[in-house]
């Protein structure tokens, strides 16, 4: 059955159904949570060394074959070369399509900080994010933005427009994706992409989805104290992760809204329009 959020994704596993769960939090990216908001960490410091790695050299390569697939194309001699020819031709486009897809690559670990994280007010119901823009969930890019590498979306949804949807990607590790789909208010038609879980091994994803689920709901499987910080460590949490980051002064503030109405006076005492 494919998944009801269209349109569809690659790599397509199921749709996750919100609400909350018993099972406990067995993760470690839970970074802060308190009455208020949580903050989950979406990339590990370890992966973000590695994909760096392993995209640094990628893109290297890529630029080399691209160079030398150019130069066979320019000097080859149409009489006995029209093989070497073709060659060229299709290892040429194939290290473009590389080089397309590893400098986004490069760019969203180059300029991840501090795990990327995301952050849920469960009494407004507001969802923020604070990412490199090409940490966002994209295949088709403006070539133009990699000229922008520090490009950064800072953005504020409504819980109930997001969805989660889990996908995987090939590769022998069994590696899934947890997507958060934003839709239009009250249909199925997918505007955005949040990633929620970029890479975690088997079905470990659906563990970080159910604590959040529970979070929202008030449900006491969410334990707030199961964080990298206590509640009480909100100050060292936001020095720590949140301060230098670029996060706007009245998002930070919207963190601990209590309700709607607090919210709104937040953003009335910052002049933000929406």
């Amino acid at each position: 059955m494919p998944s009801k959020y269209r349109p569809q994704l690659f790599g397509w596993i199921g749709d996750l159904d919100k609400g909350p769960r018993s099972i406990p939090l067995h993760d470690d990216r839970l970074i802060y949570a308190n009455d208020n908001y949580c903050a989950f960490r979406r990339k590990t410091l370890s992966d973000q060394i590695f994909y760096l790695f392993i995209s640094f050299i990628a893109l290297i390569l890529g630029c080399a074959a691209t160079i030398v697939g150019f130069w066979l194309i320019i000097d080859f001699n149409p009489e006995t070369q029209t093989i070497m020819l073709f060659t060229a031709v299709i290892g040429t486009i194939l290290s473009c399509a590389i080089v397309y897809i590893m400098i986004p690559e490069l760019y969203q670990n180059l300029f991840t900080r501090r795990g990327s994280p995301i952050i849920f007010n469960r009494k407004t119901n507001k969802v923020y994010v604070n990412e490199s823009y090409f940490f966002n969930f994209k295949f088709w890019r403006n070539p133009l933005t990699f000229l922008l590498p520090a490009k950064r979306r800072i953005k504020e949804y409504d819980w109930d427009d997001l969805h989660g949807v889990v996908i995987h990607n090939y590769s022998r590790n069994a590696l899934t994706t947890t997507i958060l789909m934003v839709c239009k208010l009250g249909t199925r038609q997918t505007i955005d992409h949040i990633l929620l879980d970029p890479a975690h091994a088997g079905s470990g994803s659906t563990y970080v989805w159910g604590w959040i689920n529970s979070f929202m709901d008030f449900y006491p499987s969410a334990k707030i104290n199961d964080g990298q910080y206590i509640s009480d460590e909100e100050a060292q949490f936001k020095r720590k992760v949140i301060e230098g980051q670029r996060w706007p002064e009245w998002m930070i503030e919207a963190f601990n809204a209590t309700s709607p109405a607090v919210l709104a006076k937040i953003k009335r005492r910052y002049n933000v329009k929406k």
